[in-house]
């Protein structure tokens, strides 16, 4: 009997998952940072402020294609499919947290742009 291998795109879909929530989570520590840092608050229309936003929606899009791969993976004929599970459900629950956590934030703002 052959000793099956991990699935390599599980291993990528896990790797990717653990990669975006640390990359999330520090990105939260430094936002949050900067809010507290500066006097009366971040400016939403800052460099540092548009710099973030858009490594969110990467570090997001990451959670994502590690969705895609951990499906992947779980196709994957005669491989072990550990890796592939864990990464599809990490990922997948990274992906809805970042874009609940969007929805929040927009549901924050009123129609004149101001924040409740």
């Amino acid at each position: 009997m052959e000793v099956q291998k991990h699935s390599g795109l599980g291993v990528a879909s896990f790797a990717l998952s653990i990669i975006s929530v640390v990359c999330i989570f520090v990105l939260f520590i430094v936002a949050g940072a900067i809010e507290v840092s500066t006097p009366g608050g971040m400016d939403e229309n800052s460099a540092a402020a548009v710099i973030i936003g858009v490594l969110y929606f990467l570090f997001a899009g990451f959670s994502l294609v590690g969705v895609g791969l951990g499906i992947a993976g779980l196709f994957a004929k005669e491989r072990k499919k550990i890796f592939a599970v864990l990464g599809l459900i990490f990922s997948a629950a990274i992906f809805i947290i970042a874009v609940a956590v969007m929805v929040i934030g927009l549901s924050m703002v009123d129609s004149a742009g101001y924040y409740y």
